[in-house]
């Protein structure tokens, strides 16, 4: 099993280690595309137009645009430590014994606009672009990743996709693949009704990732994962011929 997250927005502070060091990251065939994408967002950030290009609130702007200037002499942290937002709450890695945080580092990527695909043990700098920026001259990054990601990342069984649409789109893996989607569901008038709750949603997914971890659960099928799943206490149903594994959570 391998399960694809997305960065989160919200991250650590600073770093506590060493410059960032290209070579030492995963999937070092990505090295050519991080360079440019690198050296081309370093040159964007220095420009008037850059907290548009990147669409960053006036409040996040000037920290952002910064950090970005500076991203080969910032201080690193893992990857492990650097994402906060709701998701990464919820997975809890520190919450993990030993032989399930080396579960996640051997099952989890992380889809990123500026390093393609990273694993949560990558030493890299807080740093701020998005997957759906449009860079100048190099166009939509998603489509600039997609290409080098598909040769990269070569799964060998079921991939349980966490991410959001703008990285869902730049890797679609060649293998049996499941995301994991949440629904709210009220009953109006005696009938069910289900909606999407962007916040809950992250945080299930976050937490479904954390349980399957902590469970040791290593499914090769959705039928496989809608059981794991299942057994870890969730209501949950495979829907669109197994392509997704929708969980329900009831107000």
């Amino acid at each position: 099993m391998l399960i694809a997250l997305p960065p989160s927005e919200k991250k650590s502070g600073e770093g506590d280690g060493p410059p960032l060091d290209l070579a030492g990251l995963s999937f070092p065939e990505l090295n050519p595309i991080r360079e440019r994408v690198l050296a081309t967002l370093a040159e964007v950030c220095c420009e008037d137009t850059a907290s548009q290009v990147l669409a960053l609130p006036p409040s996040q702007s000037a920290e952002a645009l910064e950090r970005n200037r500076r991203l080969y002499e910032a201080p690193t942290l893992p990857v492990s430590r650097l994402y906060t937002g709701v998701l990464y709450d919820n997975l809890a890695l520190g919450d993990l014994d030993e032989a399930a945080l080396r579960d996640a580092e051997e099952r989890i990527v992380v889809l990123s606009g500026l390093w393609g695909a990273l694993r949560l043990t990558d030493r890299i700098p807080p740093y701020r672009l998005a997957m759906a920026v449009s860079l100048p001259p190099l166009g939509r990054l998603a489509a600039l990743w997609r290409p080098a990601l598909q040769e990269a990342l070569r799964p060998e069984g079921l991939v349980v996709d966490m991410r959001s649409a703008p990285y869902a789109v730049a890797w679609r893996p060649a293998v049996p693949t499941v995301t994991v989607r949440v629904f709210r569901e009220r009953v109006l008038q005696g009938v069910p009704k289900r909606t999407v709750v962007s916040h809950m949603a992250k945080a299930t997914r976050g937490k479904v990732a954390h349980d399957l971890l902590k469970a040791g659960a290593d499914p090769a099928s959705p039928e496989e994962l809608l059981k794991a799943v299942c057994d870890l206490g969730y209501t949950a149903e495979l829907n669109d011929g197994g392509a997704n594994l929708d969980v329900i959570l009831h107000a």
